[in-house]
């Protein structure tokens, strides 16, 4: 069990870097070249090569060569969704510490 939580770990870690969320993202609906995301997220080849290196490494990303490009995907439809609902925990925390900053204001007036 406790590898398990091991490779879920290393899994995560890919997770907690802001490009590679914005790559998954790119990533929801289609495959996408190599140049396509690096005119997308304004970032050098070798910046998102490395990225997708990492992704590809932990099962996340999968690709696939057409003449001289390579394009990438998601190995399962099943990430963007636990992206998704990281997302909408995040937002809703946001709401609430918000809410609690903006309730807490009002007793300092």
């Amino acid at each position: 069990m406790k590898e398990l939580y091991k490779i879920h770990a290393e899994m995560c870690k890919v997770f907690s870097n802001p490009t590679r969320l914005e790559i998954l993202n790119l990533l929801r609906d289609k495959e996408m070249s190599v140049t396509e995301l690096i005119e997308k997220t304004k970032l050098g080849q070798a910046n998102i090569s490395q990225h997708l290196s990492i992704m590809k490494s932990k099962d996340i990303v999968v690709s696939n060569r057409k003449g001289k490009n390579i394009y990438y995907k998601l190995s399962n439809p099943k990430i963007i969704m636990a992206f998704d609902i990281i997302r909408e925990v995040l937002v809703e925390t946001l709401k609430k510490r918000s809410f609690s900053a903006h309730r807490k204001a009002k007793l300092f007036l």
